[in-house]
């Protein structure tokens, strides 16, 4: 009697659940896996990790066995600072942009504390592999990234912080490749700065649908006016071309500044946000060969606008 009990028992449920299928059924019950993608930008990634291979690359190259912790080091800072600027706006959104994951619903603000902190943590502590130098270079972009969200909704040179981090990248690389920094990556680490404020400056004026100083566009332009100042004799072809590419891309983004037209200041931030790869792509071109230069940076250009399909880069 006992033993056809038993036998009962078990046919009442046929699809019993192992142990690791019910701590799948788990993680289900917490934040969805698009709200952690869209609170962390995740559709930027490619273009940091184009920063990471063009600072590494300027760096010397080699310490291979660094790059993973490289890689995951900087996109956990990056994704922390995402979260931490949806924490740090929590008011705002709830006034202004009600479909962001807080004031949505689809998160607490807490967890979005914990995790954007947890992350910077994370972060910092690979970079420890990667050499002190690239740990104090992560400690300064730790401190940006909070600057920068702390401030940027009162503060109108934030855009310079903004530009900040993304110079710090570049530094962080540079010190994990084996020759370490040198004037290639602070120059070029600069000039990918001066972008990224450019990018935020022309932003901010076409939302007000004002007319666009001329300062903002020279900024976007100044990968392009280094390239050609510091690359000479057999690098000039290299820097030329891709000098052109940039500039071709950044009159398509433009288009409708100095043309007239619907403006899309979503559309507009977007594809210059793609263009971080372009400047990456034109910094480390004399000393990459042809082929592979291409492949990787288009590789990464095209990850980049496939990934804003699917999640916001705002």
């Amino acid at each position: 009697m006992e033993t056809l009990r038993k036998n009962t028992s078990r046919r009442k449920h046929p699809f019993h659940r192992p142990p690791f299928v019910v701590s799948f059924a788990r993680m289900n019950s917490a934040p969805q896996l698009r709200t952690l993608l869209v609170l962390g930008r995740v559709s930027n990634l490619p273009t940091v990790w184009s920063n990471c291979l063009a600072g590494w690359w300027l760096g010397g190259g080699g310490n291979f066995w660094k790059l993973p912790f490289l890689f995951v080091a900087v996109s956990l800072l990056y994704t922390a600072g995402m979260f931490l600027n949806d924490a740090f706006d929590e008011g705002f959104d709830r006034q202004r942009r009600a479909e962001r994951p807080i004031p949505s619903g689809k998160i607490s603000a807490r967890r979005v504390w914990q995790l954007g902190f947890v992350q910077l943590a994370l972060g910092l502590l690979l970079l420890l592999a990667c050499g002190k130098t690239a740990f104090v270079a992560g400690v300064w972009l730790t401190f940006f990234i909070l600057l920068y969200d702390f401030t940027h909704k009162f503060f109108t040179a934030s855009p310079w912080l903004m530009g900040a981090c993304r110079f710090w990248v570049y530094v962080i690389a540079g010190a994990t490749g084996a020759g370490g920094l040198n004037g290639f990556v602070i120059f070029s680490g600069l000039a990918l700065a001066f972008y990224v404020v450019g990018l935020s400056y022309v932003a901010r004026r076409e939302s007000f649908r004002g007319p666009v100083s001329f300062w903002p566009l020279l900024l976007l332009a100044s990968p392009i006016i280094l390239a050609l100042a510091m690359n000479v004799a057999e690098y000039r072809k290299a820097v030329l071309w891709l000098s052109a590419v940039l500039l071709l891309w950044l009159a398509r983004c433009l288009r409708t500044t100095f043309f007239g037209g619907e403006r899309n200041i979503g559309w507009l931030v977007t594809n210059l946000l793609a263009g971080i790869v372009f400047v990456d792509w034109l910094a480390a071109a004399p000393i990459l060969a042809p082929a592979s230069n291409a492949l990787i940076f288009l590789a990464l250009f095209g990850l980049t606008k496939w990934f804003q399909k699917f999640i916001p880069a705002t």
